[in-house]
């Protein structure tokens, strides 16, 4: 039934109206709402592993040093731990999901703000997002073509200015969709860089600090909650291994933090005490930083994350 102008019904006209539809369905003659055509939807053929892996096991390659802990995560924590990375690094917010800050010369992408270098540029820091896009292909995952050519010859992007002109490209927002339907997977990685990593740690690590740092590891390992603050710092400020992310030979990385750590045994006490660990780190990093760079205004930020580790999530 085609509904005409309400202004012109009579009241008689209405209950006419009102009789010739169920009174279940029929909603009250106020307001007709015109609700905005939906924005586009981009689809990306992007499906995560199956829901039914419980527990992420890691692969069986990798040669742990004496004592320590191997790592394993649950389907839970796995969730968890996703959820936060994201509120962390993008505020749970998709507009903040694939970001070029400024003064950088990489994008950040993804829940952890994977570093992806335009081709051509310095490769200062750790970049992650070519490492991330094997393990889209590893696990399955279908991605757009254009991305799987992307992740030999560089981000698409050459600077803050194109990256920012590209925003309603149908590739961005491929890429933008892509990224939100594998939150998880995400995180699995970061987990996964962890597994490889504590083995590279322990053996640059000075002799006379491997004891404590794999003791204090263990501690993490060990306590309820204590793979968040692991995974998250891990993926925020890296391995601590490379010598180009170090001021006046001093690192930030899970290196350093787990240096900086005093002997503390399983528990809450751990998490304190890596907490304040990577607060020093940071300042320390902060103190060394060349003035231009102000990275001062960076330090509460910071700061705020790491206190974060405090809490367990479980």
């Amino acid at each position: 039934m085609k509904v005409l102008q309400l202004a012109t019904f009579s009241s008689v006209a209405l209950i006419v109206l009102s009789a010739c539809q169920p009174r279940s369905t029929l909603p009250p003659p106020v307001a007709v709402v015109i609700k905005p055509k939906p924005p586009e939807i981009i689809e990306v053929p992007a499906m995560i592993t199956p829901p039914s892996v419980v527990t992420v096991k890691p692969p069986p390659l990798i040669h742990y040093p004496k004592g320590v802990e191997r790592p394993r995560l649950s389907a839970y924590e796995l969730r968890v731990i996703s959820d936060k990375i994201y509120l962390n690094e993008a505020s749970s917010n998709p507009d903040k999901l694939m970001i070029w800050a400024k003064g950088e010369n990489f994008a950040s992408v993804g829940i952890g703000h994977f570093i992806w270098y335009p081709a051509g540029e310095p490769k200062r820091f750790d970049e992650t997002f070519p490492a991330m896009i094997d393990y889209f292909v590893k696990n399955n995952v279908a991605i757009p073509s254009w991305l799987a050519t992307a992740r030999h010859t560089g981000a698409p992007w050459k600077n803050k200015a194109t990256f920012e002109h590209a925003k309603n490209d149908k590739e961005f927002r491929q890429l933008k969709m892509l990224l939100l339907n594998t939150k998880e997977l995400q995180t699995q990685f970061f987990f996964d860089r962890i597994h490889e990593s504590i083995p590279q740690i322990v053996k640059l690590a000075p002799p006379q600090d491997r004891k404590r740092i794999i003791a204090n590891y263990n501690a993490l390992a060990h306590t309820k909650g204590g793979w968040y603050p692991l995974i998250d710092y891990i993926n925020f400020k890296g391995k601590g291994i490379k010598s180009s992310e170090r001021y006046h030979n001093q690192g930030w990385g899970l290196l350093q933090a787990l240096q900086e750590m005093q002997p503390v045994e399983a528990g809450v006490q751990a998490l304190d005490e890596f907490s304040r660990a990577t607060q020093a780190v940071l300042e320390r990093r902060v103190r060394n930083s060349p003035p231009a760079n102000n990275e001062n205004r960076w330090l509460p930020g910071w700061k705020n994350r790491t206190s974060t580790y405090k809490r367990s999530l479980l």
